[in-house]
C-alpha cells in the first residue's frame, strides 16, 4: 500500500485549482482524499463523519474556515486542522490555533511541504488512538493535575479536560519537572517533534488555549506561568 496507508484527508477551499492541486497530491500518496468548495458544504458531511485531517482555508464563501474550525471543536478535540491562510493574514492564523487548529501553512507553499505537515499530524494521531492500558508510568500526577500519557487524557481534580493533541504535548512537557522552565524551543520540540516549520507564537497561541480550558474547569487556575524572556513553567502545586 502507498505510503498514505488510506487515511482520510479533507480538502476545504474555495480555490477550485488549488483544491485539485492538494488533492492529486495527496492521493498521489497513498491518502483518501475528500473535496469541499466552502465550509459549509464540509460541514453538512462531517456532523456525521469525520476525516482523519483537515486542510482548511480561512477565507471562503457560506462558512469561513474560522467558523468551521469552531464547530468542529465543540464536537470532537482529536481530529488534526491544518489552517491555509495568506501571508498577510496573521491575525486570522493566530484566531485559528486559538479556536482549535494544530498547525497552519501559509500560501503560496509546496506540496511536498503540505504532504510532510499532514504526515506530521497524522503520526500524533496514531498515537491518541492507540488506546493502549494505562500503567503507572504512562500516569503525571502534580497537583490537582492528572495526565494518562498512553491515552492523551486529562483531569483537573477528577473532572475531564478536552484538549487537542498539541495542547496535551505542551502540557505534558511542563508537568513532568513542575517549577522547571521550558523554553519556546523545547515546547516547539515536544509538541512539534517531527515538525521543522512551527514559529514562537504558535507556542504561544497554544499555550493561551490551554490556560483557558484548564481555567473553564477549575475557575482561577494559573499554575502556567511565563517566564519572560524564557518561555514557560508549571507552578508546583
Amino acid at each position: 500500500m502507498a505510503p498514505g496507508n488510506g487515511a482520510h484527508v479533507a480538502v476545504v477551499d474555495d480555490e477550485e485549482g488549488l483544491r485539485e492541486t492538494v488533492s492529486v497530491a495527496l492521493r498521489r500518496e497513498g491518502f483518501v482524499v475528500s473535496t469541499y468548495a466552502n465550509g459549509a458544504a464540509a460541514w453538512e458531511v462531517f456532523q456525521t463523519a469525520l476525516p482523519d485531517v483537515i486542510v482548511l482555508d480561512i477565507m471562503m464563501p457560506h462558512m469561513d474556515g474560522l467558523e468551521l474550525c469552531r464547530r468542529i471543536r465543540a464536537r470532537d478535540e482529536i481530529v488534526q486542522i491544518i489552517f491555509l491562510s495568506s501571508r498577510d493574514e496573521e491575525l486570522d492564523r493566530i484566531l485559528g490555533l486559538e479556536l482549535g487548529a494544530d498547525d497552519y501553512l501559509c500560501k503560496p507553499f509546496s506540496m511536498r511541504e503540505l504532504v510532510a505537515r499532514v504526515r506530521v499530524l497524522l503520526r500524533r494521531l496514531a498515537l491518541v488512538r492507540r488506546g493502549a492500558p494505562p500503567e503507572a508510568a504512562d500516569i503525571v500526577r502534580t497537583g490537582g493535575l492528572e495526565l494518562d500519557t498512553a491515552r492523551y487524557t486529562v483531569r483537573l481534580d477528577g473532572r475531564p479536560v478536552a484538549l487537542t493533541v498539541t495542547e496535551f504535548l505542551m502540557l505534558r512537557a511542563l508537568a513532568h519537572r513542575p517549577g522547571h522552565v521550558k523554553t519556546r524551543e523545547q515546547l516547539m520540540r515536544e509538541g512539534y517533534a517531527h515538525d521543522a516549520f512551527v514559529s514562537e507564537r504558535t507556542i504561544d497561541t497554544h499555550i493561551k488555549r490551554l490556560r483557558k480550558k484548564l481555567a473553564a474547569v477549575e475557575p482561577g487556575f494559573d499554575r502556567i506561568e511565563t517566564v519572560y524572556g524564557l518561555g514557560y513553567r508549571l507552578r508546583e502545586a
